[in-house]
C-alpha cells in the first residue's frame, strides 16, 4: 500500500463533545490514505475499532434526510418491479428508512448501532442489533435463503472483506441478487472531495477495485447505476457467477472504461489528487480569513462527519466559523470534535442574522438550496469547498 495523502491528526468523526467535556483530551488518529497497486483499492492506512465507531449513540439517521428517504422509496419500487423478491436482508439498516418500504414478513434488518436498531424494532420490523458475520447469516437464513441483500454506505465501513462476503454468499439463493451502494472513487477524485475520507470510511471503491474483491468469492457486478447520493455514488448489482439469469450489461464495461481512462489504476493520479487537496485547503482558508478580516459573520450548515475532516485538516475553529446548524437532535448543543465549534438547532437562515454559510453537508446542496430560497433571495451566500473552494 503506497501512501499518497496525509490529512493530519483527526478525532473520531462522530464523537460529538458535551460542553462539560470540552477540556478533556480527545482521542485522535492519523488519517493517511494509500493506494494498492495490485487490486487498485484506495483505503485509509490507520483504522479505529468498529466498536468505538458504531455504538449505542450513533448520530446519523437516514430518515432525517429528504434526499435519502426519496432515494430509498424509489429504489424499493425499482427492486419490486425488476426482481420481485420474497425475502430481503439489509446490512446496515440504520433507522429502517429502506426496509420500511417492504412488508414486515419479507424483510430483515441488521444494524449494530443499538439506538438505530431500537427505532426499527419499534416499527415492528425484524432487526438484529449486531455486526454482520457468518454466524448471524446462518441464523437469519436457517429456513430460507435471501432473494436480495441490500447494503448502502456500509461496505466501506467493514475491514474484513472475507467475513462479510462469505456471509453474503452463504445467505444468497442461487439466483439471488446483492445490491451495494457506496461513494464513487471516480467522483471523489474528480471533485477533490477529500472529506469522503474519515474514520468510518475505510475504503472508497472504484468499480475496478470492487470487482477485484468480488473475484475471490465468485461474485460479479452485472449492472451499475451512477447516483447522486453522498456527493456521487455507485449502485452495484451483483450476482453469483453461476447465476445465468442476469447478464452483464454494457453499463459495467462503460464504467470500467471511464475509470481506467481517468487513471484510477495509476498511482500518479492520486499524487495529483493530493496536490489538489493541499491547494483546496489554502483557498478555503483564504476565503474564511478574508471574511473574518472584513467582519462578516460565517456559520456552518450540517455538522457532518465529512465536515469534521475538512475543519480539522484545514485548522478551522470558532474564530472562522461561529457555529453550525444541524437538524439531528443528538448533535444539538454539542460541539464538533477537534474544531470544538458549537452545534445549534437548525432554524431558517436570515440575511440579518448571518452573512455567509459554509456547506458542511455539500452533498445535500440541492435540498438545502430549495429550503433556503428566501435567504438566497435576500443576498445570503454559501461557501463550498467542492469541487473547489468558492462563494456561491
Amino acid at each position: 500500500m503506497k501512501k499518497f495523502l496525509d490529512l493530519g491528526l483527526q478525532p473520531l468523526a462522530n464523537s460529538y463533545i458535551l460542553e462539560k467535556n470540552l477540556k478533556m483530551k480527545e482521542k485522535k488518529f492519523r488519517l493517511e490514505i494509500g493506494f494498492n497497486e495490485k487490486n487498485y483499492l484506495v483505503s485509509i492506512l490507520n483504522t479505529v475499532s468498529k466498536e468505538k465507531m458504531f455504538n449505542k449513540d450513533y448520530p446519523y439517521k437516514s430518515s432525517e434526510s429528504k434526499t435519502m428517504r426519496s432515494s430509498f422509496i424509489n429504489l424499493a419500487k425499482k427492486i419490486k418491479k425488476r426482481f420481485n423478491p420474497n425475502f430481503v436482508i439489509e446490512i446496515g439498516s440504520n433507522d429502517g428508512a429502506f426496509i420500511k418500504n417492504f412488508k414486515k414478513d419479507q424483510v430483515v434488518g441488521v444494524e449494530p448501532c443499538k439506538n438505530l436498531a431500537l427505532i426499527t424494532k419499534r416499527k415492528n420490523f425484524k432487526i438484529y442489533p449486531q455486526f454482520w458475520n457468518i454466524r448471524l447469516a446462518k441464523k437469519i437464513t436457517k429456513n430460507k435463503k435471501a432473494d436480495l441483500i441490500y447494503s448502502a454506505n456500509t461496505l466501506s465501513h467493514i475491514k474484513n472483506f472475507n467475513e462479510i462476503f462469505k456471509a453474503i454468499k452463504y445467505s444468497l439463493s442461487d439466483n439471488g441478487i446483492l445490491i451495494l451502494e457506496d461513494p464513487s472513487l471516480l467522483e471523489c477524485v474528480k471533485k477533490v472531495a477529500y472529506d469522503q475520507f474519515y474514520c468510518e470510511h475505510l475504503y472508497v471503491f472504484s468499480t475496478i477495485s470492487l470487482q477485484k474483491i468480488l473475484d475471490k468469492f465468485q461474485l460479479e457486478i452485472f449492472d451499475i447505476e451512477n447516483i447522486s447520493t453522498h456527493g456521487g455514488s455507485n449502485r452495484y448489482y451483483i450476482k453469483k457467477r453461476t447465476n445465468s439469469i442476469h447478464r452483464i450489461t454494457r453499463k459495467v464495461k462503460i464504467e470500467v472504461l471511464k475509470e481506467t481512462k481517468y487513471g484510477l489504476k495509476n498511482f500518479v493520479t492520486y499524487k495529483k489528487f493530493a496536490k489538489k487537496v493541499s491547494i483546496s485547503r489554502s483557498k478555503l482558508l483564504d476565503i474564511l480569513n478574508n471574511l473574518k478580516k472584513n467582519k462578516k459573520k460565517v456559520i456552518g450548515y450540517g455538522a457532518t462527519a465529512k465536515s469534521c475532516t475538512v475543519l480539522n485538516y484545514c485548522g478551522v475553529d470558532r474564530r472562522l466559523i461561529e457555529y453550525f446548524y444541524d437538524t439531528t437532535s443528538f448533535k444539538i448543543n454539542k460541539y464538533l470534535p477537534g474544531s470544538k465549534i458549537k452545534i445549534k438547532k437548525y432554524k431558517k437562515l436570515k440575511k440579518n442574522d448571518v452573512d455567509y454559510v459554509f456547506l458542511g453537508a455539500w452533498n445535500f446542496k440541492d435540498e438545502i438550496f430549495k429550503k433556503e430560497k428566501k435567504f438566497i433571495k435576500q443576498g445570503g451566500k454559501f461557501i463550498s469547498h467542492v469541487p473547489y473552494p468558492r462563494i456561491i
